[in-house]
């Protein structure tokens, strides 16, 4: 039977991760802004990175501790969290509008990352190659956000720009934002640990694999930053940010927090990722790219009715994971 214990440091693991991403970005945005980077390239790579911090440094712990498979359920139970119900939930809350042209060029640039990662899957192992791969394209990824941050500037004023200026914190000294990053950094590293830790007991305690407790338990748990940010940005009426926010985190989750446990511990995962997760992400993200692109023209948008739909089929895909794993 599952302890208190366990539960508990679960459930304080993903506090500590919230509020160390949250210390995290603030730290780093307002070091950025002292810095005079510009808000759109602070809001595409550093909130980015910061809101898939909880994954990747449960990402890292996991596979120091040989628990590649809880990893690989993050990365993959993350990105479908994330659509299916972040976005699903938020645009009950508040239908969601698409006007920014940056979306639209983000989307394909996922698309590409999905079928490298699917393509490095098919031998049924992250190797240390795999690995070195995604983080080799993690790197390029970033390069590539800049760039187009800096092409927005020059070119064509973007839409969420005016998102970001308003929403990224003021300037910070110095010290007191390096003290931020170092103490995010920190609270998260602490948070990781006890979320592995919680989740492997509780996987065990169960007779569950580490796929299952990572797709589900860890997936829900590490997305809590981006449902509380996007659902925030769309009620403020910045819809951009907010599927920006998704787009953005899930390609950070596929290529950083599949590369890292890869490097760290490369391990042999089970079929079920390959006919049942990484079909059902896949599906996700093209009903993602149809809402985002709109008819005719018109800008794209996912309302009430495509939020329930999305919600119902997160619920479908737990319902199914549970009913496999039994």
């Amino acid at each position: 039977m599952t302890g208190i214990y366990e539960i508990a440091a679960v459930l304080a693991g993903f506090g500590l991760l919230i509020w160390g991403a949250d210390k995290f970005v603030d730290g780093a945005a307002g070091l950025a802004r002292t810095l005079n980077v510009s808000a759109l390239i602070i809001g595409l790579v550093i909130v980015g990175f910061g809101t898939s911090a909880p994954e990747m440094l449960v990402a890292g712990v996991a596979g120091w501790e040989g628990n590649t498979g809880l990893a690989i359920g993050n990365s993959l139970g993350s990105n479908i969290t994330n659509i299916a119900l972040v976005l699903g939930i938020t645009a009950l809350i508040t239908p969601l509008v698409i006007q920014s042209q940056l979306l639209k060029r983000e989307l394909p640039v996922l698309f590409l990352i999905m079928a490298v990662v699917l393509v490095l899957f098919l031998d049924r192992e992250l190797s240390f190659v795999d690995g070195t791969i995604l983080l080799f394209g993690l790197v390029a990824f970033i390069v590539w956000m800049v760039h187009l941050g800096r092409q927005s500037q020059k070119n064509n004023h973007d839409l969420m720009e005016d998102e970001f200026e308003e929403e990224i914190p003021d300037k910070l000294p110095i010290g007191k934002a390096i003290f931020l990053i170092v103490v995010g950094l920190v609270v998260l590293l602490v948070g990781a640990r006890l979320v592995v830790w919680g989740s492997v007991s509780i996987a065990q305690s169960m007779g569950i694999s580490d796929l299952v407790i990572g797709l589900t338990v860890v997936a829900i748990g590490t997305s809590l930053p981006e449902l509380a940010t996007t659902i925030t940005s769309a009620r403020k009426g910045e819809h951009d940010i907010a599927i920006g926010n998704i787009i953005g985190s899930n390609m950070f989750n596929l290529l950083g927090v599949l590369g890292i446990p890869a490097v760290i511990h490369p391990a042999i995962f089970e079929n079920d990722v390959l006919i049942r997760d990484m079909p059902v992400m896949i599906l996700l993200t093209v009903a993602l790219f149809f809402m985002a692109k709109g008819i005719k023209g018109e800008h794209g948008k996912i309302s009430r009715v495509g939020g329930a739909c999305l919600v119902s089929a997160y619920v479908a895909y737990i319902g199914v994971i549970f009913y496999m794993s039994t």
